[in-house]
């Protein structure tokens, strides 16, 4: 008899500790190297929900598990760690990807495993239509694509401070190339031809020769999309020309290491942002304060603070959906994540049914603003945009100002 109760125990012991085993997340993205700014302040935005998450009891009585993995911004490393995370670490889900390219080439491995992936930093307008013809698609983005973008940069340069001619400076990736041509898609919608257009590779430390092309075709503004500290050396290499003209770009120019790589060269350069470190809400208030308090970053300035305040908000997206659920089975979580009946507290926004099985995009082109670099910190570009910031900018799918993802191939 004492045998048939230890037998029992362990069979009640074993399915209470696999109940109590923990949710697995994987996190992808560039934590060494030029993109690194980035790829560290999503984690450790990812790090700080996951930790309040687990304070408060976890979801569905589990604790969330991180399994952080750094893909150093290149796409083959990225393929073996999400196979990595699919077949050994059996995460239940994903979030992160920094660059466009790395995100295209590993996805596909996550939507064969019907896994869902949140990218919350990646703004290649193509990342979350990869896989737009297969009856499910689990690729999802609370990050700002380059099809809202590129018109706001356009917006900026052209309609708000008159420039005809512009430049535009793209470094060779994906996310470079993909991102100058929604630039060139949108400068055209305007009537616009740029007066140069010239690419830079990743760790150039010269841009003369392409700055010089732009400067002798009388470029009034330079319009940048680059994922790294060359964006830096576009400020120097104009100081060292003696030549300044406004530099309009993506939101990688509120980079630490372009803010301070670039010094006072860099001041002024403007960019599309879905957060700026400030409390104007006291969400964003307490995200700041506990991030600063946690990570200690230099200045108290987060180096990337979109990076952080996405990356924070998917986890809280994942958790939701995953609560929802009651299960971490991937097609179960997908089925919430496009149907989410609660409304979700975020830094960027308050994600209140933020995607659905068409469209996997929770960032609407009403959302983001336009920042500016002033003393070594990304501040609000229009006093207007600062004074409204504490009214929460709400998912939008009929906002104007975002070119049709549609026509993204």
């Amino acid at each position: 008899m004492k045998q048939v109760w230890t037998a029992v125990a362990a069979a009640v012991f074993a399915v209470g500790s696999h109940a109590a085993e923990p949710i697995k997340i994987g996190v992808a993205g560039p934590f060494t190297g030029g993109s690194s700014s980035m790829g560290v302040s999503m984690r450790d935005g990812v790090r700080l929900a996951a930790e309040e998450i687990n304070k408060a009891g976890g979801v569905l009585g589990r604790q969330i598990q991180l399994v952080e993995r750094d893909d150093e911004a290149k796409n083959e490393r990225g393929v073996q760690i999400a196979q990595e995370l699919i077949n050994k670490e059996k995460v239940a889900a994903t979030v992160g990807y920094i660059n466009t390219g790395v995100a295209l080439a590993s996805q596909r491995f996550f939507q064969d495993a019907k896994i869902p992936v949140m990218n919350n930093v990646a703004t290649g307008s193509v990342i979350t239509l990869q896989f737009k013809d297969q009856p499910d698609n689990y690729i999802f983005r609370n990050a700002a694509h380059d099809s809202i973008q590129a018109p706001m940069i356009v917006e900026e340069a052209v309609s708000k401070r008159g420039f005809k001619k512009v430049a535009i400076l793209a470094d060779s990736t994906n996310y470079g190339q993909l991102g100058r041509a929604d630039l060139e898609a949108a400068l055209k919608l305007k009537g616009i031809t740029p007066v140069a257009v010239e690419k830079f590779n990743i760790k150039d430390v010269d841009m003369t020769a392409q700055l010089l092309k732009a400067k002798e075709a009388g470029a009034e503004a330079v319009l940048t999309y680059g994922i790294g500290p060359e964006l830096a050396q576009i400020a120097n290499g104009m100081t060292k020309l003696g030549w300044k003209v406004p530099m309009i770009g993506s939101w990688t120019l509120s980079m630490a290491n372009y803010i301070d790589n670039a010094g006072p060269g860099g001041e002024g350069a403007r960019m599309p942002q879905t957060f700026i470190q400030e409390p104007t809400t006291p969400k964003r208030q307490s995200f700041i304060i506990n991030y600063l308090k946690t990570f200690n970053p230099k200045n108290s300035r987060i180096d990337s603070p979109v990076s952080a305040a996405q990356g924070y908000d998917s986890i809280y997206l994942l958790a939701a959906a995953i609560k929802q659920a009651g299960s971490t089975d991937g097609p179960k979580i997908k089925a919430a994540l496009e149907d989410l009946k609660t409304p979700v507290e975020g830094v960027v926004t308050t994600y209140n049914k933020p995607f659905s099985k068409g469209d996997h995009e929770a960032i609407t082109a009403n959302i983001p603003v336009m920042g500016e670099v002033k003393g070594q910190r990304v501040i609000y570009a229009y006093p207007d945009d600062f004074k409204k910031a504490s009214e929460v900018r709400l998912k939008d799918v009929n906002a104007k100002g975002a070119m049709e993802q549609k026509k993204r191939q």
